[in-house]
């Protein structure tokens, strides 16, 4: 077991047990290595059925143009890019890894989009943005990331107007008892294979999948959503929970 010299306290980095103070910058070394490859990654990976989860997440966040999102660890721009072309308005990407703001910001000018479209590094666990200050947050494949979980959700409701919503798109856990065991199959055996092929990096793709086979269950998740104030929590499984879409409101 690896103690933590700041704390003495552990957490989990993939199956791994590290300190608690070691978390965050071996998230950000694996992003600093997959950011290039990153969503060719996510098309190879989720034949391509992650592009219908987001379309998902932006049909249930409704965009308007009055609408400001904060949308959190959306480095390379995708779901920003889907809000709005959906109609929505600005749009502030934050991500604590600057190499993926720097491929999200450099597809963004190559698309000509100049307006509406703001790019910061920053720590989903001390977000810097002044309080009620969005419509809207979503963080896409990025909560299983952080090191205190409870911490981004309370940033994500102290940064949300009252009335704001708050929508997570996350890999979750499979509720049918048949996929479940084909997918385990093909994650542990198939997903580090394309990671080394594809990336270079089997590493990085075996942390990401131990890291949503550690994230809670859905109810779990809308559990700790409502503990830490936000309220109306509910959970909406695709694709027989390989993701799910958990959604509350800051009241």
């Amino acid at each position: 077991m690896i103690q933590d010299t700041n704390d003495g306290q552990i957490t989990h980095f993939g199956f791994q047990e590290v300190g608690k103070g070691e978390k965050a910058q071996m998230v950000r070394g694996v992003f600093d290595r997959v950011a290039r490859r990153y969503d060719l990654m996510n098309d190879l990976m989720s034949l391509g059925v992650h592009r219908l989860w987001k379309a998902s997440l932006i049909d249930q966040l409704k965009p308007h143009k009055g609408m400001h999102l904060i949308d959190v660890a959306g480095g390379t721009g995708d779901i920003a890019t889907r809000f709005q072309d959906a109609g929505g308005g600005n749009v502030t990407v934050c991500d604590i890894n600057a190499e993926m703001v720097s491929v999200g910001r450099d597809r963004a000018l190559d698309r000509g989009t100049l307006d509406g479209m703001q790019w910061v590094v920053g720590d989903a666990e001390a977000l810097p943005f002044p309080d009620r200050s969005a419509d809207a947050y979503t963080i896409a494949f990025g909560l299983r990331n952080v090191t205190e979980m409870d911490n981004a959700l309370r940033e994500a409701r102290r940064v949300l107007k009252p009335g704001g919503q708050f929508l997570c798109l996350e890999f979750s856990h499979v509720v049918l008892p048949l996929l479940a065991d084909v997918y385990d199959r093909y994650s542990f055996s198939v997903v580090p294979a394309l990671g080394e092929k594809v990336a270079g990096d089997a590493a990085s793709y075996q942390y990401l999948v131990e890291s949503i086979r550690r994230f809670p269950t859905q109810e779990k998740l809308a559990e700790r959503m409502t503990a830490n104030g936000l309220e109306r929590a509910s959970v909406r499984n695709l694709s027989g929970g390989i993701a799910a879409i958990h959604a509350a409101w800051r009241i």
